[in-house]
């Protein structure tokens, strides 16, 4: 089955985002296909590359990059629900005054036509 992810959810102070990544790595192992992973809402915060948690927890945010490194799965980010939350890509991108964004990498601005999208190409949507 073809699954798309909606993580809606902050990466720390809420168990949604750890519990989208568990399942995402589950589907992998069984063979399933992870389409892509859409961050709306909150969940654009597990995007911004200068959430540092302690050094003594888990890095949800290089955890998702991982799993676009190893497994080519598509990470968007709802560029509205973004910019709102001040996760930005660069200096070009908009026109406000900072020499670099904190979108991490392997994240990529989309909008929720993306969403619709996957929606529409995949069997299974689960939201987090």
């Amino acid at each position: 089955m073809n699954y798309t992810i909606l993580v809606t959810g902050a990466a720390y102070g809420t168990q949604n985002s750890s519990t989208a990544f568990l399942f995402c790595k589950s589907l992998l192992k069984t063979k399933h296909t992870l389409y892509s992973i859409f961050f709306y809402c909150d969940g654009v915060l597990n995007a911004n590359s200068m959430t540092t948690p302690a050094v003594d927890e888990f890095n949800l945010i290089e955890a998702w990059q991982g799993l676009n490194k190893k497994h080519k799965v598509k990470l968007y980010v709802c560029n509205s629900a973004a910019l709102r939350r001040g996760v930005i890509a660069d200096e070009k991108t908009l026109n406000v005054n900072v020499k670099k964004g904190n979108l991490a990498c392997f994240f990529q601005l989309s909008g929720l036509m993306e969403l619709a999208h996957s929606i529409k190409i995949c069997d299974r949507i689960i939201q987090f």
